[in-house]
């Protein structure tokens, strides 16, 4: 928004939510991947806390679509690209755990944060 006050020049700000799709790296440590990678090795599915943290996800050819719009749109300032509905985390859990392995389980751990 700098460059646009100060400057006067056109700007896209894409505030982008969780995408997953295709290509995604088995180890890149967010959440669906992380799921996905457990269920695939048989082992219980980590959900931290009380697992009622919610995201937002969408899928990456939704993402790029939103991408090229906002891209020729007229819009200045922050646009939010991502879905509205939102999951909490052992709601997705049981989604990989019915997709992938029916007898996985969840082993919940709280994470603590030390300061």
């Amino acid at each position: 928004m700098d460059y646009h006050r100060g400057a006067n020049l056109e700007v896209r700000i894409a505030r982008i939510f969780t995408t997953c799709g295709p290509r995604m790296w088995i180890d890149d440590g967010r959440v669906v991947s992380n799921f996905v990678a457990q269920a695939l090795r048989k082992e219980p599915l980590t959900v931290y806390g009380d697992g009622k943290q919610t995201r937002s996800f969408q899928y990456v050819s939704y993402l790029v679509e939103g991408l090229m719009r906002l891209m020729e749109s007229d819009h200045i300032g922050p646009f939010n690209l991502g879905n509205p509905g939102e999951f909490t985390m052992l709601e997705l859990a049981k989604v990989v755990q019915d997709s992938i392995d029916h007898d996985s389980e969840f082993n919940n751990t709280i994470m603590m944060m030390v300061c």
